[in-house]
């Protein structure tokens, strides 16, 4: 085994003179030189040598560990999430948004357009909120680096979904200024940012000190509302009416953009759940019911709200009763993968084509928070 004392067996280091070489030095030695070198040396002598890192050390979050040290890993999952989000690559510039022009101008009913402009201007915001919430507040708390690190490629994630939504906005020609300021307008949307905000609130408090108890238990339920509702619920009921039109052939290559996003965020929600799980289980917190259950009400609501504003009226195949019944049903999923009670027993699966329409070709297993197939390309390949 290494000797983190003597790494170099035979070496024997002066530790009461500190011998400095340079070929640019005269050979002589003055008396202050040895002197000065002799003060060095001490000082030198004085600091505490670091201990090799023991994986023990590392925790989700409070660990003491070095978070610059990589490895050896505790959590060698966290790295595999990592590994599995890099072989999902492409850009928005790769998939032709011609036909959705062509849809969006000459195809889409007063209401579909209302539903898709809507929709887009909830994502939009939704995604920089969600690229905020990981890249300024939580990745920093995380203790344990192959956490960060994959955090880190979510930031980048986060950000390659809002260029895709805005490319979408802007190839099909919507005004901008209007679209992107829906969210502060229109109150059902402005609802679910906000009811978001306070959910977060401790998460993205910068000086939020983890080892204070009642911080620690803020901050797991805080994340336990991002993973599991924010991005395990709302932004898979924002997808859903878009590829309700895909389904009848409508705006088909916003769906695309939407289905690569899709393998993003099943990684992103799988993490988050596993994240949570783990430090309900290190920390030993146990969870108020009651505070789950107002958290589940209150973003119910919300969603009521949105669903009734985006779809006022029925489009061929999808309604506000279907998306509010979807929420429910991929509620008791959510909360059954976070060993919590489900905050909607009976809800029942009203979307049953989604499974299939989401994960087309096996490309993506959507309920199940997990990707089956990946591939790495300009274009997904459905082959």
């Amino acid at each position: 085994m290494l000797n983190w004392d003597d790494p170099i067996a035979g070496f024997q280091l002066n530790q009461n003179v500190l011998q400095m070489q340079d070929d640019n030095l005269n050979a002589r030695d003055t008396a202050d030189d040895v002197i000065s070198n002799n003060i060095v040396s001490e000082t030198v002598s004085e600091k505490k040598q670091p201990q090799a890192v023991s994986v023990g050390d590392k925790k989700i979050v409070n660990g003491q560990g070095d978070i610059n040290q990589l490895a050896p890993f505790k959590y060698p999952w966290a790295w595999n999430f990592f590994l599995n989000a890099n072989k999902n690559h492409w850009t928005p510039l790769d998939i032709n948004m011609t036909k959705d022009v062509q849809d969006y101008h000459h195809k889409l009913t007063i209401e579909e357009k209302h539903l898709y402009e809507n929709v887009l201007a909830y994502l939009t915001t939704s995604d920089i909120l969600a690229m905020r919430n990981i890249g300024l507040a939580v990745m920093e708390k995380m203790t344990a680096p192959e956490l960060q690190i994959y955090q880190a490629r979510q930031v980048y994630e986060e950000a390659l979904h809002t260029w895709t939504y805005q490319h979408c906005i802007e190839s099909i020609g919507i005004e901008q200024n209007e679209i992107y300021n829906r969210y502060r307008v229109v109150p059902q949307i402005y609802q679910k940012i906000q009811l978001a905000n306070e959910y977060l609130d401790s998460v993205l408090k910068f000086d939020s000190d983890l080892s204070v108890r009642d911080n620690l238990e803020d901050f797991v339920y805080s994340y336990l509302f991002f993973a599991g509702v924010f991005e395990g619920c709302w932004f898979y009921n924002g997808f859903s009416p878009i590829f309700a039109l895909q389904r009848r052939g409508l705006m088909t290559a916003t769906a695309e953009q939407l289905q690569y996003i899709m393998r993003d965020e099943v990684l992103h929600c799988a993490f988050g759940i596993r994240v949570v799980n783990e430090i309900v289980k290190e920390e030993n917190i146990i969870f108020d019911e009651s505070r789950l259950s107002k958290m589940w009400s209150q973003c119910e609501a919300a969603e009521i709200d949105y669903a009734n504003y985006i779809l006022p009226e029925p489009i061929l195949g999808y309604s506000a009763n279907d998306h509010i019944e979807h929420f429910r049903f991929i509620a008791n999923r959510r909360a059954k993968q976070l060993n919590i009670s489900a905050p909607f027993p009976g809800a029942k699966n009203r979307l049953a084509w989604l499974d299939e329409q989401a994960n087309t070709r096996k490309e993506k297993n959507f309920f199940e928070t997990r990707v089956t197939e990946y591939q790495t390309g300009a274009a997904l390949s459905w082959e």
